[in-house]
């Protein structure tokens, strides 16, 4: 006896989800920033878009636009504190892995003003003898858990409170002889952020 199955629905019939109905919205906004489609034309697709109920009701809405070129794969990030000590501070562009030596002159990361588009960071530290700080915006998360405190420790000061959508900065190596601080931004630094 052979039972009849129903057809399978074609892709376009399929519900789509919120994230997909995002996805095209900030799509179409980039489209506008970029002059592709004017004003009024934006408001009637983003209307479209946040009622679609299936891919069919998607499709039409970003069939005109070139499609979306790949981000481009960032390169890892050395930072080496030698004798005189490193710095990577203000606004920069975060890479998926990062890995940072404290040397003798020990090493400053800070993430406050940084650009980060990833989900998850990887961050190895090697506090060595003038140890690492890094400072992470509120609302970010850290996960010390197979990191070595050394000598020196690993302290994580922060409030592990992430918001939704917000990296995670995943720490391995070793806290050495001069440690490592993970930390938000203390009173003065939030105040020359504000400035």
């Amino acid at each position: 006896m052979t039972v009849d199955r129903p057809e399978p629905h074609r892709s376009s019939e399929l519900r789509v989800s919120h994230a997909e109905r995002e996805e095209v919205v900030e799509r179409l906004k980039k489209a506008a920033a970029d002059g592709r489609i004017d004003l009024d034309e934006l408001d009637a697709r983003l209307d479209r878009a946040l009622t679609a109920k299936t891919y069919g009701d998607l499709e039409p809405l970003t069939a005109d636009l070139p499609p979306e070129a790949p981000p481009a794969p960032t390169k890892p990030l050395v930072l080496k504190g030698g004798l005189h000590g490193a710095i990577r501070t203000g606004r920069w562009q975060v890479p998926a892995n990062i890995t940072v030596y404290g040397g003798m002159g020990g090493v400053r990361i800070d993430f406050s003003q940084s650009e980060c588009h990833l989900p998850k960071v990887e961050l190895e530290v090697h506090g060595q003898t003038g140890g690492v700080k890094v400072i992470i915006p509120e609302g970010w998360d850290v996960d010390t858990s197979e990191a070595d405190q050394g000598l020196g420790g690993m302290r994580d000061k922060t409030a592990h409170d992430p918001l939704p959508g917000a990296p995670l900065i995943h720490v391995t190596g070793t806290g050495g002889l001069g440690g490592v601080i993970i930390r938000h931004p203390n009173a003065w630094e939030r105040r020359k952020l504000r400035q």
